[in-house]
């Protein structure tokens, strides 16, 4: 059986990953992979995941199952997180969440509990809408699951903006027994991201339509704020009747290796929330059955503390800060180092990521000729710039231009 296999195409940031480590060069630059580094290049542990991982060493008495939901207390404190603690779908009780290992787990349990939803609608089909450009593991996240995958336009590589017209009217021939894919905050991987009043109009018309929103939330807290970032998410669960959530704890708690994340799903009332709530669960039973336990433990043990949420909150922030400056700092030095190109758009954007806007050539003659790694459609990861790099970047992307 396994001779007629065909060899599946590596991932490119996998790829990346490797050619960087294996750089000799004095003053590479890894600007492929998307995780957090600090100023010395070191992704850390948070002062306040080192605490209360200490605190479930202490505490923790077994290691038996703890059942396919996972921690009911991780998954409210997530939940509130997310929807705020106030939302009208939270205080009607039509929010269930479930652990799910990590952000990419939550898709997956979404994607399965999407096909299962879309057997019994009229067409019996099962379609989710994508922005154009999204996440690269989205579409054969989605795919796998057999969900049929088509795009909106979103990002608008000229002029570096938003195609929101489009987009909308894109959206307004989408059907009621179709599922819309949303980036509430960050969007990876074109850091461009709707503004209040665009969620609003985006809000309206998922009314209009009916068809169901999943928003993709892998970033709350890198962008303005945890409660900013969150806006999209909460205005949509108190308007619609049904809505999914993915979340994911790697990036604003830094566990990475403990994949941790959640999957909410809204009704649009409590007996409807618990109907799909079951299905739900079967889904996860198929798949991993039960959620691994340590990293919400942890996650549970920050936000249950009023003292280890402040220094969460504070830790998040310089996080938050240093991206945003990278920004600013990389759009300040290509200007000093006499490149006419307007880059302003990098200052503007959100999140780990943006389109440095150079075409597959230059980002080859980056790497090959300076040691800059990055994907083919120059995305790059803000977070893997740094002082002592900038000067030596903001020169090579000038030579290269």
């Amino acid at each position: 059986m396994f001779d007629k296999l065909t060899a599946m195409p590596s991932d490119p940031i996998l790829g990346l990953m490797t050619k960087y480590r294996e750089d000799t060069h004095t003053n590479k630059v890894d600007l492929g992979v998307g995780v957090y580094k600090d100023e010395a290049g070191h992704t850390p542990i948070l002062t306040c995941v080192k605490k209360a991982e200490q605190h479930r060493i202490d505490t923790e008495e077994t290691k038996v199952y703890i059942g396919p939901t996972g921690s009911a207390g991780f998954n409210q404190l997530l939940g509130e997180l997310a929807f705020g603690i106030d939302n009208p779908a939270i205080l009607a009780n039509r929010v269930r969440t479930v652990s799910t290992p990590g952000g990419t787990g939550a898709l997956r349990v979404a994607a399965d509990f999407i096909k299962r939803a879309s057997s019994v609608t009229k067409s019996g089909e099962a379609v989710i809408w994508v922005s154009d450009p999204t996440w690269a593991n989205h579409t054969g996240l989605f795919e796998a699951a057999g969900i049929t995958v088509k795009t909106y336009p979103y990002y608008d590589y000229d002029t570096k903006t938003l195609k929101f017209n489009e987009m909308k009217a894109a959206l307004a021939n989408v059907g009621p027994d179709d599922v819309v894919l949303l980036h509430a905050c960050c969007h990876n991987p074109s850091g461009m991201d709707l503004n209040q009043s665009q969620w609003d109009e985006i809000i309206e018309l998922t009314k209009e339509q009916g068809f169901t929103p999943l928003i993709d939330m892998a970033y709350q807290g890198f962008g303005d704020g945890v409660d900013e970032d969150a806006y999209g998410v909460r205005k949509m669960a108190a308007a619609v009747d049904n809505m999914i959530l993915c979340s994911s704890c790697s990036k604003n708690f830094g566990l990475y290796r403990e994949r941790i994340g959640a999957c909410s799903i809204v009704g649009k009332d409590a007996s409807s929330a618990n109907v799909a709530f079951s299905v739900l669960l079967y889904v996860v039973r198929c798949i991993y059955s039960m959620p691994p336990a340590h990293g919400a433990a942890i996650v549970e043990t920050v936000l249950g503390s009023d003292e280890l949420k402040q220094e969460w909150l504070a830790e998040l922030k310089v996080m938050r800060d240093r991206i945003n400056g990278n920004r600013s700092m990389l759009v300040e030095k290509l200007k000093e180092k006499g490149v006419k190109r307007n880059f302003d758009f990098i200052a503007e954007q959100k999140g780990m990521f943006s389109f440095l806007g150079i075409n597959p050539k230059q980002v080859e003659q980056l790497q090959q000729e300076h040691s800059i790694y990055m994907v083919d459609s120059s995305r790059i990861s803000i977070a893997g710039i740094g002082h002592g790099n900038v000067d030596y970047l903001a020169e090579s992307i000038a030579k290269v231009i």
